[in-house]
């Protein structure tokens, strides 16, 4: 399972304009140099984050990109469902049922609830760290979500006893 590009180089992003000392932000340029991408890739994950409504940008000589609303109302699972969807979604299914008009194995699938626990497990995380939380040291941010992947992992196991 991995995380595509658009959603870690636009989370990066985000957070790179979230820490942004100038009240104009930041350009492009600027974001695409300090994040060592290019203008046009950094250009459009802007775009994304802006049409998500985390980011507004302003034109002109001061210009630039800003966050729309302040961090800790930036939930990181909404960011990243923006920039690339989830892992598993209601369609998920109908995209992957082969040469088939149906899956063969939609009416029992084992598989499928493996996919969905996965997600809710995800969102379960993501869903409680936010951009602010993301501002801190990795130390600072493994142990936040640590300490919330514990908790989920708690009530998994708990569903089962």
């Amino acid at each position: 399972m991995k995380f595509s590009a658009q959603e870690e180089y636009g989370l990066r992003c985000l957070l790179r304009i979230s820490k942004a000392k100038s009240p104009n932000g930041l350009t492009i340029p600027e974001i695409s140099q300090m994040e060592g991408l290019s203008e046009a890739n950094a250009g459009k994950l802007l775009r994304a984050l802006r049409l998500g409504g985390f980011i507004e940008s302003s034109r002109g000589q001061t210009g630039g990109y800003k966050l729309a609303r302040s961090a800790d109302q930036i939930i990181i699972s909404e960011v990243l469902a923006a920039l690339g969807g989830k892992l598993f979604e209601a369609d998920f299914c109908a995209d992957h049922s082969g040469a088939e008009l149906i899956c063969t194995h939609s009416i029992d699938c084992s598989i499928r609830s493996l996919w969905r626990t996965v997600q809710s497990m995800l969102d379960s995380v993501l869903g409680k760290i936010t951009l602010k939380d993301l501002i801190g040291s990795e130390v600072e941010v493994n142990s936040l979500a640590s300490s919330f992947a514990l908790n989920v992992e708690k009530k998994f196991n708990n569903s089962f006893s």
